[in-house]
């Protein structure tokens, strides 16, 4: 596996060995030793799965205090994938990065406590797989507006599919004096 720093200081891209024949692939998608020795040392302890159709865009949500560290990965399909730094001390605040993760590459995303996450479906369907570092607890789950205007993001989809919750997120800047302290 190699293990590479992302612009943004936390977030860390994935990229397995993918063993390929005429039968199909095979690669890990988690090694604890690897990936401890990357700096990824959360204990992952809930996997969730996700499916989504073409231009649905989940966004953007975390965990406050204690926060949740998530590895993600697309099983199936193409995703355009999305992280922002809400770590309020941060040189980044309100910066974000962007990744195309897919079924062919199966590069994997480590967001760590203090960045919020989101994606968009680019292909007709996506299985979304996360890893994450603690369960999930309601009275924590945070949300930031998917086209927060500071933010800017330049979705890829004309005519975005998003859940009424996510319609209703407050923006970055309206939630950043509640923000913990990462």
């Amino acid at each position: 596996m190699q293990f590479r720093r992302t612009r943004l200081n936390g977030p860390i891209l994935v990229e397995p060995q993918v063993f390929r024949d005429d039968r199909g692939f095979f690669l890990e998608t988690f090694r604890r030793d690897q990936y401890t020795a990357a700096g990824i040392d959360a204990e992952f302890v809930q996997d969730n799965h996700s499916r989504s159709l073409r231009g649905t865009v989940r966004a953007f949500h975390f965990q406050a205090e204690p926060g949740q560290p998530k590895l993600v990965r697309v099983a199936r399909g193409q995703a355009w994938d999305v992280v922002v730094d809400v770590r309020r001390s941060s040189p980044t605040f309100g910066e974000w990065e962007s990744f195309e993760l897919d079924d062919e590459r199966n590069l994997q995303l480590y967001v760590p406590i203090g960045f919020a996450h989101g994606f968009c479906v680019m292909s007709d369907v996506v299985d979304f797989v996360y890893r994450v570092g603690s369960y999930y607890e309601p009275d924590t789950e945070r949300g930031i507006a998917w086209d927060d205007p500071e933010l800017a993001i330049p979705w890829p989809v004309d005519e975005p599919r998003v859940s009424p919750r996510d319609k209703t997120n407050p923006t970055l800047d309206q939630i950043r004096e509640t923000l913990p302290a990462w």
